[in-house]
């Protein structure tokens, strides 16, 4: 438990941070941890606002070569000449009135979520903040920043603590009382086969970019990817939770056949633009996703509000 005193103008809030991890692998076994958090919290008083550490990113990644040799890699979004930007987001950026926050009245995110919820309008110099929500149930508050590291402006935008699928009013203001506006916000469950497509697709994007051909969409082993994102919910690893390998969801037939698999879970692998672009931060992944011996891939994506992750990718290659 922390707790925050504010200035005489603010109320105190307890809350409970629950720490997240959030980890990639590829066909070596690797893992990623990303420190974010997940809070609950009960407000004292009618404004309330976030006060707790910033969602920092923080992330290592072990690889394990042919040789036994473990390597820690680090990644590097804004240095990948792949990164896929998630910095562009359905907020106005046009005039907000000099009283106001935002120009939409309402919104619609993923419960994944997709975006963080950002004022409008490009405005700045907005000092502290106090952000509000009517319905704790479909979302619970707010951390005190934003993912800056997946483009999101930590002034002007909050990452939600999503706990359910719904609608709530956000209510945000200037402790010094120049702006307060409200907003409705309805969290939608992600559309986990549009976003199983939309992988295959930035991957092929990537690939011809690379000059190497296409991958056809792996109807044999879909299949066996949805098997193994959800198996990852119980254990994540590239050992099944029945002890058996990977590669035994969807073994390459008599008549010959290579596979490989890419893993991801957690709070950062919110779309298919950001775990395509995890995976491209990481040489192991990388590898998987530019090699040219593979001429299919089967995507797999569990999303469970329950799980301690949230998200669960796979990405199961094959030339079969």
């Amino acid at each position: 438990m922390a707790a925050a005193t504010l200035r005489k103008t603010r109320w105190t809030i307890l809350l409970s941070l629950n720490a997240a991890a959030i980890l990639i692998a590829g066909i070596a076994i690797s893992s990623a941890i990303w420190f974010n958090g997940g809070l609950e919290f009960r407000v004292v008083g009618e404004r309330s606002d976030i006060i707790d550490k910033p969602t920092e990113e923080t992330e290592l990644l072990e690889s394990v070569s042919s040789s036994g040799e473990v390597t820690v890699e680090e990644i590097n979004f804004t240095g990948n000449d792949d990164y896929i930007s998630t910095s562009s987001h359905e907020f106005d950026n046009s005039d907000v009135s000099s009283s106001e926050l935002w120009n939409e009245t309402a919104i619609t995110i993923y419960a994944t979520p997709d975006i963080d919820i950002c004022v409008g309008g490009g405005l700045s110099d907005l000092g502290e903040m106090y952000w509000q929500t009517s319905n704790p149930k479909v979302i619970a508050g707010f951390y005190d920043s934003a993912r800056s590291w997946l483009g999101y402006d930590s002034e002007t935008c909050r990452y939600p603590v999503i706990k359910g699928t719904g609608t709530t009013t956000i209510t945000a203001g200037t402790y010094d009382g120049k702006r307060k506006d409200s907003i409705i916000v309805t969290v939608l469950n992600p559309p986990v086969k549009q976003w199983e497509h939309e992988v295959l697709t930035l991957v092929n994007k990537i690939r011809t970019k690379n000059n190497l051909g296409q991958l056809a969409w792996g109807a044999f082993c879909e299949s066996a990817a949805e098997t193994r994102a959800a198996e990852t919910i119980t254990l994540y690893s590239h050992t099944r939770p029945d002890g058996s390998s990977w590669s035994t969801v969807c073994p390459a037939p008599a008549s010959g056949g290579v596979n490989g698999e890419n893993l991801a879970i957690g709070n950062a692998a919110v779309s298919p633009a950001t775990v395509v672009s995890l995976w491209m931060g990481s040489e192991a992944h990388r590898a998987n996703i530019l090699n040219p011996s593979y001429t299919k891939l089967a995507v797999g994506f569990v999303f469970d509000l329950n799980s301690n992750y949230r998200t669960h990718w796979s990405q199961f290659f094959s030339t079969y």
